[in-house]
């Protein structure tokens, strides 16, 4: 079987690297830019996508550049606590969650991705302008940075993993248009500071319409911590979309009345943001759940299949268990149609319904109700929330996004054990 990896990002290496511990060898990744680089700043990895990542073997290397989140705390726009939860093997689970720098996290997979592959089946400056399928085989044009087209490449299976723009969706779903934005702008950017509360905690404080995120990604030598924070604003007031690339440069000062309101003698966020030596901005966008995301021999995976917004830190996790969910099919479904229709069987609503969760502002609902129903803050939680209220919002959103933790201890594994298919010369 020859595999074709369109996209050589965070899904497209997790796919590689799964297909070659489940014996499919002959796997060539294609990525349009022609240098991979490190870009973007924090993201996090939930306890289901990490045990894949532990089962490839990467576990140990991620964790030495990561920070292990130990608490997820839900804030008012006064600083004043509405709910906390202990996270990863706080909270009991075999695997830890891990905050890490999207660029580092992308680092170990890339590096693992061509140790294993062999360096010339991850090929940079591949842009995808075309894919035909006859006699079960797919054939993919592509061109060079410049427009020059390269050697058509061909093989059993192509997989789609070029992100939220993917070019591979676009020819398979003409017309869909570019993605969905709610109104919200999200600021990005990294601090080194010293660790706030333990050290291992994520904070998020306000509502989906005017938030921050702030939790570190990086212990440092000196004691200090690199701190991810986001900044995010609903700013839909006749503006354009903000340009949609991991890399669009914003002004401090910009960020500088959106975070002014999170000062709390806990953690000051404004102070925090504005010793930041880079602030990215990118709209919030995903895209409506399609009824099918492939044809034949081709599908989607990651943000190609089903962008959705950064509400519970579901997006990096939900490409990693694609992949694994696809390579564990394709390895042992009788036909490449069967095992594609298999992977999106499992995978397509499932993701659905975390985008459509999201869009409710999936665990953070207790924020948004916070708001609601105490506006100028609260005195005693409990004339809030009824016993036991946010405790069931956050279960049926684990369950939602598939790491609920007796499930996933219940789980079988996804990696396969067989010999290795023959590989093509």
């Amino acid at each position: 079987m020859q595999v074709i990896v369109a996209g050589g990002g965070i899904g497209g290496c997790a796919l590689a690297l799964s297909l070659r511990a489940a014996g499919i060898r002959d796997v060539v990744v294609i990525e349009a830019v022609p240098e991979v680089r490190e870009l973007g700043v924090g993201i996090n990895l939930l306890p289901h996508a990490v045990r894949e990542l532990d089962e490839l073997g990467l576990l140990a290397e991620l964790e030495a550049v990561a920070v292990a989140t130990g608490t997820l705390a839900y804030h008012n726009r006064f600083g004043q606590r509405i709910w906390a939860e202990p996270r990863g093997r706080a909270a009991g689970y075999a695997w830890p969650q891990l905050s890490i720098h999207r660029g580092e996290l992308l680092a170990v997979l890339h590096r693992a991705t061509v140790e294993r592959l062999g360096a010339d089946r991850y090929r940079t400056g591949h842009r995808v302008v075309g894919v035909s399928q006859r006699g079960g085989r797919v054939s993919v044009a592509v061109a060079a940075p410049d427009g020059t087209a390269l050697d058509p490449l061909e093989g059993d299976v192509v997989v789609g993993c070029d992100g939220v723009h993917s070019a591979l969706r676009a020819l398979l779903h003409p017309g869909e248009g570019p993605p969905l934005w709610n109104g919200v702008t999200m600021w990005r950017g990294t601090t080194v500071a010293p660790p706030f509360l333990d050290g291992r905690t994520m904070v998020m404080a306000g509502v989906l319409a005017h938030r921050v995120v702030v939790y570190p990604i990086r212990d440092l030598p000196d004691g200090r911590q690199l701190v991810n924070w986001v900044a995010e604003q609903r700013t839909d007031d006749g503006r354009p979309v903000p340009r949609q690339d991991w890399d669009a440069a914003a002004e401090l000062t910009e960020i500088a009345p959106v975070v002014d309101p999170f000062r709390f003698d806990w953690l000051d966020v404004a102070s925090l943001v504005a010793s930041a030596g880079q602030v990215l901005r990118y709209p919030m966008v995903d895209r409506d759940p399609l009824a099918s995301w492939g044809q034949g021999h081709v599908t989607l995976l990651g943000d190609a299949a089903h962008p959705m917004y950064p509400v519970g830190s579901n997006g990096a996790s939900q490409a990693i268990l694609d992949a694994r969910v696809l390579a564990h099919a394709l390895a042992l479904e009788p036909t490449v149609e069967h095992a594609l229709a298999v992977y999106e069987a499992e995978r397509r609503p499932a993701t659905a319904a975390v985008v459509l969760a999201n869009r409710q502002a999936g665990p953070e609902r207790c924020m948004e109700e916070a708001a609601r129903r105490a506006p100028d803050g609260f005195a005693d939680l409990s004339e809030v929330f009824a016993p036991g209220e946010i405790e069931r919002w956050v279960a049926d959103y684990r369950r939602t996004a598939g790491f609920d933790p007796e499930a996933l201890a219940r789980r079988s594994s996804l990696s396969v054990d067989i010999q290795p298919r023959g590989e093509s010369t």
